[in-house]
């Protein structure tokens, strides 16, 4: 499956753990990664300096569904249920 164009969902919704350009300390979930573009592409798509968290997730049906509010409601929900406990 290929991205959704105009999407940037799994650049907004998930926590960043690690540095990347312009952002590092990581990123926190539900803020827009710092590297999206104004078409929410990744400006560090393919680049060494991208993290291996954001090559990792890749697109499937079930999490990007029909559209982009669903993808944010279930990587939101895939976030916090994967949230480390305090």
């Amino acid at each position: 499956m290929n991205c959704r164009p105009h999407c940037g969902a799994c650049c907004i919704a998930p926590s960043i753990n690690s540095p990347l350009p312009g952002m590092p300390n990581g990123k926190p979930a539900g803020v827009p990664c710092i590297q999206l573009d104004e078409n929410f592409g990744c400006k560090v798509f393919g680049r060494p300096e991208r993290p291996a968290f954001c090559g990792g997730l890749q697109p499937e049906v079930e999490m990007c569904g029909e559209n982009k509010a669903h993808a944010l409601v279930w990587l939101t929900h895939l976030e916090q249920a994967t949230r480390p406990q305090v």
